[in-house]
């Protein structure tokens, strides 16, 4: 029989009682309670539902699809109903009542200081793309550097060869990437002075020119729309601005919730030959620096397997880092009563 437990959505900054409705068909909430509610510790209070634990990241895509639809919009409506909401991370879920206060307290500070920076702000996602792609690449393809280099291929044959096109094709890129970046600059630095924060993302393909997110205060989003409108009349329509929101801040503060096991804390420690009971920060580093230098592929090409030793060491440095950033403080405890204290892991997903 599966387990149940519960669901994180968010975070919010009140200890009263709230209660949502969300979709009967949410992944693992067959038999379960259809409402989503508060379990408050101190001022603050986790959005939760009780319902079955699942490994989310096993899930087909079209199912994975349709969690990140339902979880975020049981975020947004905790978001329209005027309360600031921190977002958890898709998939995030807490054994127990007991464990969620556990969450809320070992996160306090870092929950609060996040709640004091989204009072009163929303995000809005901003996403751009050239407004006749065909024709833009048409008339960076006259560019003086690129028509003269056709020109001179011209001159002494009737065709561009393959290995020429190439070239040419990469000089459309630079210039492209080039006049992206430019843009892409002016627009953000218009946007900035009336934003408390920016976080850019990648572009999907050549056609966008640039997808970001911005963090306002609401009584700046009529301001902020106004900019976009003088953005699209500065750039003569060459540009096509479209904005999602507003949305919680999903892209600045979406809170990563884990839980550390002992076993591979164990382990980690033993690939990077630790010792002591408990070792600082500095100790792992040094360990691991000593480390690599022995076992790096690069100085030892002839011995087989050092590739997948390298790679535990990477790892256990990776899982090792992460302990120490559960502690926040002092040394890393290996005695495993020591570890559960620190053994989860609230932060803000990079």
């Amino acid at each position: 029989m599966a387990k149940t437990g519960k669901y994180i959505y968010g975070i919010i900054n009140s200890n009263t009682t709230l209660h949502l409705s969300v979709p009967k068909d949410f992944p693992g909430s067959e038999g379960s309670s259809n409402g989503v509610y508060t379990i408050p510790h101190h001022d603050i209070s986790a959005m939760v539902k009780d319902c079955e634990i699942f490994d989310y990241t096993s899930v087909p895509d079209d199912i994975g699809v349709r969690m990140l639809l339902k979880h975020q919009a049981v975020i947004e409506r905790i978001m329209n109903s005027g309360i600031a909401v921190i977002p958890v991370q898709l998939g995030t879920f807490i054994e127990d009542e007991i464990e969620v206060k556990r969450v809320l307290d070992k996160g306090y500070n870092l929950i609060k200081e996040i709640l004091d920076k989204i009072n009163d702000k929303i995000e809005i996602d901003v996403a751009v793309t050239w407004h006749d792609f065909s024709s833009f690449i048409k008339e960076i393809g006259e560019e003086s550097e690129i028509r003269e280099f056709k020109d001179r291929l011209l001159a002494h044959s009737t065709e561009i060869a393959t290995d020429d096109r190439i070239i040419i094709g990469k000089m459309l890129s630079k210039i492209l990437e080039e006049r992206r970046e430019k843009y892409s600059s002016r627009i953000h630095y218009f946007l900035d002075k009336i934003s408390a924060g920016i976080k850019a993302h990648d572009v999907m393909d050549d056609k966008m020119v640039l997808n970001s997110a911005f963090l306002i205060n609401k009584k700046n989003l009529e301001n902020f729309e106004k900019e976009i409108e003088l953005l699209n009349t500065a750039f003569d329509n060459k540009l096509n601005f479209k904005c999602i929101g507003p949305l919680p801040p999903y892209s600045f503060y979406t809170l990563e919730i884990k839980k550390l096991l002992f076993e591979k804390i164990d382990w980690a420690r033993k690939k990077l030959r630790l010792i002591d009971s408990s070792v600082t920060r500095d100790e792992i580093k040094k360990a691991y620096q000593a480390l690599v230098v022995t076992f790096h592929p690069d100085n030892n090409p002839d011995i087989p397997g050092i590739e997948t030793q390298f790679e535990d060491i990477t790892n256990a440095h990776e899982i090792l880092k992460e302990y120490c950033q559960a502690g926040q403080y002092g040394a890393c405890s290996f005695i495993e009563e020591e570890f559960n204290k620190n053994a989860l892991l609230v932060r803000v997903k990079v």
